[in-house]
């Protein structure tokens, strides 16, 4: 069946044509909004300019505030970067009352009907997820031609042989057209590269290596040594696995790096809010976003990512999926407001070779 994006249901504003125009206030310090300013969520949210003009924020994400620039655009900024004179939006009521309308209904997705009492209506590891690959399979092969696919991964998706081999196949067959991770997947991943090991473990047969727990750390100075993992690829010294992909294919990723990194790898970013900045450039660009087993770093992607986008004028929905055996991480992403994640329980090593074949098969 061909993939179908749902349309965006535009809201009736009639209703609140005699709603207030919403009020600009300036920030005094550096970093610190009005007393009540109006914070953004994931959906589409409109804002009342002038009599009959309702403006849609086009580039949002949660927790921010949103200024009014001196050429009227509407720029959703974090609390951060705010600097004194900037015109922030105030009002915290959502349905017009400030001049601020919150459109919690904007796409038709397929109806799913909900009886008073019903047996496996939570998200567990026993629910079916058959029909749920397969839509993955006709989103991903939509948008490998009319999208941005964002993939966010944890350590765990090069840790196993196939998984691994698989992954570097989605690369080569375009359906990654960014990356984001932190320090540990690139260091395993050039660990498998270059002993074949992964915090000395082998890679397929399983046996763990004498000084084995040295592995990580010899990629990480080898690494170092030669200047950058861009720099390996260059010269040969890396040869396969994600990041030789990922360069090769000349896709753009960001390694955020946190409190507990060892080395770290050259090309991750120590700072944290030029990391998030970097994130929120690949996030800006994304339609569907897939995170595997990497609860801080969906955690923080998903605080980036609105519900929607706009491309070419028109609305449309960014498709999120967290992928994980746990879940306490998936819920934890709908808790901190990521409300619109679709989530998958399973191994993401299984995930990510069943994803591969069913693609191959599908869009060979």
């Amino acid at each position: 069946m061909a993939f179908v994006l749902p349309s965006y249901k535009s809201p009736d504003l009639e209703p609140f044509k005699r709603s207030p125009t919403v009020v600009f206030k300036p920030v005094a310090t550096t970093g610190v909004a009005p007393d009540d300013y109006h914070a953004t969520s994931v959906y589409p949210e409109y804002f009342h300019l002038q009599p009959a003009e309702w403006r849609l924020l086009e580039e949002s994400r949660m927790d921010c505030v949103v200024v009014r620039t001196e050429d009227d655009r509407l720029q959703v900024t974090e609390f951060r970067n705010l600097k004194p004179g900037d015109q922030v939006a105030c009002g915290r009521r959502e349905n017009g009352e400030d001049g601020i309308y919150v459109h919690t209904e904007a796409f038709e997705f397929p109806p799913h009907v909900k009886e008073k009492f019903a047996f496996r209506s939570h998200l567990t590891r026993e629910t079916s997820f058959s029909i749920d690959y397969d839509e993955l399979y006709d989103l991903l092969g939509h948008e490998r031609e009319h999208g941005f696919i964002l993939w966010v991964l944890g350590p765990a998706v090069v840790f196993d042989h196939d998984s691994r081999q698989a992954f570097g196949k989605l690369i080569d067959n375009g359906f990654v057209h960014g990356l984001m991770a932190g320090n540990a997947l690139a260091t395993h991943d050039l660990e498998g590269t270059l002993f074949g090991t992964a915090l000395g473990q082998e890679l397929y047969a399983k046996r763990t290596l004498a000084l084995g727990h040295y592995r990580h750390l010899d990629a990480l100075n080898k690494i170092r040594g030669i200047g950058s993992i861009e720099t390996a690829v260059a010269k040969g010294a890396i040869k396969d696995g994600v990041m030789h992909a990922v360069i090769r294919k000349k896709i753009p990723y960001v390694l955020a790096g946190s409190i507990r990194d060892d080395g770290p790898m050259p090309e991750v970013i120590a700072d944290v809010y030029r990391a998030q900045d970097r994130m929120r450039n690949l996030t800006r660009k994304a339609t569907t976003i897939v995170c595997l087993a990497t609860q801080l770093h969906s955690i923080a992607t998903g605080n980036m990512t609105p519900s929607y986008t706009v491309a070419g004028g028109v609305v449309r929905p960014v498709y999120f999926y967290t992928v994980d055996m746990s879940e306490f991480a998936v819920s934890k992403l709908a808790d901190r407001g990521s409300l619109t994640a679709r989530s998958i329980l399973t191994n993401v090593q299984d995930f990510v070779v069943t994803v591969e074949r069913g693609l191959s098969k599908r869009c060979a």
